[in-house]
């Protein structure tokens, strides 16, 4: 099973980060952001009025999240292209599938990188069946049930038992 795309693409996100997410003023944040509102310089395009001097203004937190491809699929792929600009009424749902979603493809970029290191075939194993629980295509009903937060438990404690590859050595 293919990986879905991993990669942020911002034209194609209804700017579900800029709207769900909260922040706080703090040097990574020029002022304080509520979850589910729009910031101040979401302009009705989808695009930051500040994008290109985000870090100088205050925002460096934004130009270090990363959602890892889960805007642009909760988008397009989840809802279909409908928007919480349309239908107010969307935003919980959207909000609580961004969330679910994110942590989803956390974990799969973390599952890839996981290639670099020195797996056994047990560990190599479990890698494969848990790039292909957390790919499975999903939509909103299914981004609402235990299944994906069953799948991210396995995957946190595939990780922890990866400690011993991944420690510093002495």
């Amino acid at each position: 099973m293919p990986l879905p795309d991993l990669t942020p693409d911002c034209t194609n996100c209804d700017a579900l980060c800029c709207v769900l997410l909260a922040f706080d003023r703090s040097s990574t944040f020029a002022h304080d952001k509520p979850a589910c509102q729009p910031c101040r310089n979401l302009a009705g395009d989808n695009l930051c009025c500040i994008h290109a001097d985000l870090d100088a203004r205050g925002f460096s937190g934004c130009v270090r999240f990363d959602c890892h491809g889960a805007g642009q699929r909760i988008t397009k792929t989840v809802f279909k292209g409908r928007s919480w600009r349309h239908d107010p009424s969307l935003m919980p749902a959207m909000d609580q599938a961004f969330r679910t979603l994110r942590r989803l493809h956390e974990a799969l970029v973390l599952l890839q990188a996981a290639t670099n290191l020195p797996l056994d075939q047990a560990q190599q194993a479990t890698r494969t069946a848990l790039l292909e629980t957390l790919s499975r295509p999903r939509d909103e009903a299914a981004l609402q049930t235990t299944e994906p937060l069953t799948a991210l438990t396995q995957a946190a404690d595939f990780f922890a038992s990866l400690r011993a590859l991944t420690a510093p050595r002495r």
